[in-house]
């Protein structure tokens, strides 16, 4: 019999429950709806029980266990809230408040912080303890274009560190020093922008305090808008329509798609725009790249870097150059949607409607912290410009619609602007894992058979999903003349969410185990959903019900191919010419260099 099978009884505040062999006290009382505090627990990642927030009483045990690493016990009597429990809680916070920063007014988590919440709940006032903070000789780390790092108000939870290294396999964070010298520290104590770092967010996600936090540039954002003499255009990226509204009254799975286009246009901006738009013109750009690179090795034998990878995700890209820079060149040379929008929005977009690109600032709102050290990259600056002046994400953007004093919830809904707001339910979907590699079969298979690919309502249902790497193929029949050499092809793909999984992945098609054609990989778990710049807190349940509503969005829109948006098919009419021409390739395609490691 499998040991999960097995049930234990026990009481939590003199209630009897039956509950699985190895659940925590944590999980049983919540069972129960008793809820324990906690701080260093995170259902994404493994248990520490390190802060000791979540003490409990058991009955005949001398000292309080903490309940989010003890399992259950037959025969088990918990108090959740006897005076002893309380007391000591109450002490734990006492003591993480001696030593961190308390300007909470000026914080940039104020109001949702977790600490915060615990030191109102249990009412803490005067200090107890000698504030230590003065004593501490701690520093604020700006350094990086996407995260700031501020020891100040760190706790030493370590979630930061459980998550780059257990999610991301990296390990850019970890615990220097003993006793009360510790601290969360890089290596070697450099800045972050020095260090293997992907900027992807995931321990700004899972910081219970301000310590870790996306550099914000909403001020910026503001002056734009208000000089009379700049023309402002803003782009959404589409995982946000699925998670915004959970930072402004909606519950987690929450299209708001029309609203956020109302909300844009009252906080001010003069265009707003669709990622999407950019999304399907990456699928049409990278679709005709892997054919031609399939041709290439296929027919005239040449040396070709396969699997192509795509370039979507920032992370992902930075993660290769540090870990993977032999591999560098299966990267797909397309820039992903916001950096091809910043490019045509300054040229393509600027001059269609008259405005001279100086003058232009282009916002870009997105799930992703990283995104903000991409549009700051010097390969991005093809059209002449910063091609993305600032890149606000999801939090952020929600800030500044409460800072308007804009009712959300009472919203209209309103379309995106025409030229570049047009999108397909394939361009939606870029927001889940396997979104990418799913809009680029429906694409590649229609291109090179002429028929829509086999998968019932073009839900191609192998790529989705949250496991951590998924792979699938399709054989290729009935070609057209054209892509004869493609008869009979087993089109092998693989899609991987997560950096650890990314590590994996790319270490057997690196060492011959694995071998496809194609390779999706998303930084981030769950995709550009579980982005580090989307609402707090994250859970794969969160996760899931955001999934949802993208495929839902999908579902409901009347194309569903990227390569049937009228607005791309536009854009190469007027200015580009055709997938891949010499134009395209100087305005939306980049290359890539190694970066150190450690």
């Amino acid at each position: 019999m499998n040991m999960n099978e097995f049930k234990v009884n026990l009481k939590i505040n003199n209630i009897p429950i039956s509950v699985r062999e190895g659940t925590t006290i944590l999980e049983a009382a919540k069972m129960l709806n008793f809820n324990i505090p906690t701080l260093c627990h995170h259902p994404d990642l493994s248990i520490a029980g390190n802060c000791r927030v979540c003490v409990v009483e058991v009955k005949g045990s001398k000292l309080l266990a903490a309940s989010c690493a003890t399992p259950v016990a037959e025969g088990m009597e918990v108090l959740t809230n006897s005076e002893k429990v309380r007391t000591a809680r109450k002490h734990v916070i006492e003591l993480l408040l001696s030593e961190h920063n308390s300007d909470c007014t000026r914080c940039f988590k104020n109001g949702s912080c977790e600490l915060q919440e615990l030191a109102a709940e249990y009412r803490i006032g005067e200090y107890t303890f000698m504030n230590l903070l003065k004593f501490k000789n701690f520093r604020v780390d700006r350094s990086s274009p996407s995260i700031m790092k501020d020891d100040t108000k760190c706790i030493r939870c370590q979630r930061c560190v459980r998550t780059c290294d257990e999610l991301q396999g990296i390990g850019a964070l970890t615990v220097a020093y003993k006793g009360d010298k510790q601290q969360i520290s890089t290596f070697m104590g450099k800045p972050i922008s020095e260090v293997v770092c992907t900027n992807c967010g995931q321990c700004v996600n899972r910081c219970p305090t301000a310590a870790l936090v996306e550099q914000t540039y909403i001020e910026e954002v503001w002056k734009a808008i208000n000089n009379p003499e700049k023309f402002v255009v803003v782009q959404t990226a589409p995982a946000i329509r699925a998670a915004l509204g959970e930072e402004l009254g909606f519950p987690p799975g929450m299209r708001v798609t029309g609203k956020l286009v109302s909300a844009l246009k009252l906080v001010g901006f003069d265009s707003v725009l669709d990622t999407d738009f950019t999304a399907d013109l990456t699928i049409v750009e990278e679709t005709a790249e892997l054919l031609g690179r399939l041709k290439r090795a296929l027919v005239d034998n040449e040396t070709v870097a396969l699997p192509m990878m795509t370039s979507c995700s920032p992370g992902w890209i930075k993660f290769q150059e540090h870990l993977f820079p032999d591999m560098l060149d299966n990267l797909s040379t397309c820039k992903s949607p916001q950096q091809m929008f910043g490019a045509l929005s300054k040229t393509y977009y600027a001059r269609k409607k008259g405005i001279d690109p100086s003058n232009m600032v282009s916002v870009s709102i997105m799930p992703c912290t990283a995104k903000k050290f991409e549009a700051k990259r010097p390969e991005m600056r093809d059209s002449g410009y910063q091609d993305v002046d600032y890149v606000l994400t999801t939090r952020e953007l929600a800030m500044m619609i409460r800072q308007t004093g804009i009712d959300f919830m009472k919203l209209s809904d309103e379309h995106y602007d025409s030229l570049m707001g047009a999108s397909t339910g394939a361009a939606v979907i870029f927001g889940a894992t396997g979104g990418v590699m799913e809009a680029a079969l429906r694409t590649a298979w229609e291109i090179v058979t002429g028929t829509e690919v086999p998968f019932e309502k073009l839900n191609i249902t192998p790529v989705r999903g949250f496991g951590g790497i998924k792979s699938a193929s399709l054989t290729l029949t009935n070609v057209k003349p054209e892509y004869s050499f493609l008869e009979g092809v087993e089109l092998k793909v693989a899609v991987a969410h997560g950096l650890a999984n990314a590590k994996k992945l790319v270490e057997g098609i690196r060492r011959g185990d694995l071998q496809f054609h194609f390779v999706e990989v998303m930084a981030c778990p769950g995709g550009c959903i579980g982005g580090g710049g989307q609402p707090i807190p994250t859970s794969s349940e969160i996760r899931s019900k955001r999934v949802a509503a993208i495929y839902a969005e999908d579902m409901g829109l009347a194309i569903r191919k990227s390569h049937d948006n009228p607005e791309v098919k536009l854009l190469y009419k007027l200015f580009l010419g055709e997938p891949n021409s010499h134009k395209a390739h100087d305005l939306l395609h980049t290359h890539y260099k190694p970066r150190k490691g450690y």
